[in-house]
C-alpha cells in the first residue's frame, strides 16, 4: 500500500509513495502563546517528531503561526474546526498543511473558499473524520458508528473536494475503538490511493494509550497501510514520539538509534537491574549511533547468551556484572561501575 499511494509534500517532508512513515504529534500548549508553543515543538523535534500540528481555535492562534514558523524546523499543520475563516488565515500565516473536517466547516461554499486558497498556495488538506463526529445520517444508515460509516463519510468529503478541482489530500479516519480503527483502514486502503494519517484517537493515558496504539497501529502498519502516524496520549507529547519510534522500529519501518533490550528480572537477579535498565535507556536516548543493540540482563542463566546477540551488553551477577561486546566478554565490572563502563564503550562508537 505505501508504495502505491500518491506522494504529498508537507513543507520539507514527503509522505506516501514509499517514503518513510512520518511521525506526527500535536502541541498541547495554547497556540496563542508563541514562546511556550515553540519551546514544546523544539523539544518534540529533538525527540524525533517529523510533523507538528497545532490547534487553531481563534484568529489570534492563526496569526501566531507566522511567528511560530520562524523558530521551528519541521512542517506545521493547522488543526481547524467549525470556522472556515481560521483555515484561510492559517494558510495565509504559513501553515504547511491544514486539517479540516468538511462536515463541521459549514456549507459547500465555505469549504470551497478554503479549498480555493489551498489550491492557490498548493497547501495539502488533511480530511479528518473521527468516530465521535460521524454525521447523524451515516450513523442512522448503519445503525451505529461503524468502520464502513467512517470510510463512507471520509470518501464523501474527499469526493466533494475533488469536485472542486483539488486532490492534494491526506485522509485520516480515527476511532478510539481499536478493532474498528483497524477494519476502517483495511477498507479505505482498497478504495483510495491518497496517503493515510493513522492513529487510534483518544487512546488514553501513557500506559493504556501505548497499548491501544501499539495494537492498532501495529496491525495497520504491518499490512503496509499508513503514511504518517500519531500515537495519541494524555500527557507530555514527547512520550508520543518515543512510542511512535518504538512501534516503527519494532515493525522494521525505521532504522537508526540505540535499541535497549532488558530482561524482566526474576528471583535470580542480584543487581538493581530495573534501575540500571532505566539509566541505560536514558543514557542512550540522544546518542547518534546507527542501529546499535544494547542488552541489559540480570543473571548468569540467560544473560550472557542474550547479551552476546547484542552489540554491547551487560550480564549481572552478585554485586557485579560482565561487560560483553560482539559476543565476547571484555571484563568483569563491579555493579556500581557497570553504567560507566557501558558508557565508555558507547562513546568509543560515537
Amino acid at each position: 500500500m505505501r508504495e502505491q499511494t500518491k506522494v504529498v509534500q508537507i513543507g520539507n517532508v514527503k509522505i506516501g509513495g514509499g517514503n518513510p512513515v512520518a511521525i506526527q504529534s500535536m502541541t498541547n500548549t495554547k497556540t496563542e502563546d508563541v514562546k511556550a508553543t515553540v519551546a514544546q515543538i523544539l523539544a518534540l523535534e529533538k525527540a524525533g517528531c517529523d510533523i507538528i500540528r497545532c490547534a487553531v481555535p481563534t484568529m489570534e492562534a492563526a496569526e501566531a503561526l507566522k511567528e511560530i514558523k520562524k523558530e521551528i524546523h519541521i512542517p506545521l499543520v493547522a488543526d481547524i474546526h467549525f470556522d472556515y475563516r481560521l483555515a484561510i488565515a492559517a494558510m495565509e500565516n504559513g501553515a504547511d498543511k491544514i486539517r479540516i473536517n468538511p462536515g463541521n466547516i459549514g456549507s459547500q461554499e465555505r469549504v470551497k473558499a478554503v479549498v480555493d486558497v489551498a489550491k492557490e498556495r498548493n497547501i495539502p488538506i488533511r480530511v479528518g473524520v473521527n468516530s465521535g463526529s460521524l454525521e447523524k445520517e451515516i450513523v442512522e444508515k448503519y445503525g451505529k458508528v461503524t468502520a464502513e460509516g467512517l470510510v463512507e463519510s471520509a470518501l464523501d468529503k474527499v469526493h466533494m473536494i475533488e469536485e472542486m478541482g483539488y486532490d492534494n489530500l491526506v485522509i485520516s479516519i480515527k476511532s478510539s475503538d481499536v478493532l474498528m480503527c483497524i477494519k476502517a483502514h483495511e477498507l479505505i486502503a482498497k478504495q483510495t490511493n491518497y496517503p493515510l494519517h493513522v492513529g487510534v484517537t483518544e487512546s488514553g493515558s501513557v500506559i493504556a494509550g501505548n497499548i491501544k496504539s501499539a495494537v492498532g497501529l501495529g496491525n495497520i502498519l504491518y499490512q503496509g497501510i499508513g503514511d504518517t502516524i500519531r500515537v495519541s496520549l494524555t500527557g507530555d507529547p514527547v512520550e508520543e514520539i518515543r512510542s511512535a519510534k518504538l512501534i516503527l522500529k519494532s515493525l522494521g519501518l525505521r532504522k537508526g538509534g540505540v535499541t535497549v533490550v532488558s530482561c524482566p528480572t526474576c528471583g535470580r537477579t542480584q543487581i538493581d537491574l530495573i534501575g540500571l535498565a532505566g539509566k541505560v535507556e536514558k543514557m542512550v536516548e540522544d546518542m547518534d549511533i546507527d542501529d546499535l543493540k544494547v542488552a541489559v540482563m540480570g543473571c548468569v542463566v540467560n544473560g550472557p547468551g542474550e547479551a552476546r546477540e547484542a552489540d554491547l551488553g551487560i550480564a549481572g551477577g552478585k554485586g557485579e556484572g560482565l561487560l560483553i561486546k560482539k559476543g565476547e566478554v571484555i571484563r568483569k565490572v563491579p555493579e556500581n561501575q557497570l553504567l560507566d563502563a557501558l558508557r565508555e564503550e558507547l562513546e568509543k562508537l560515537l
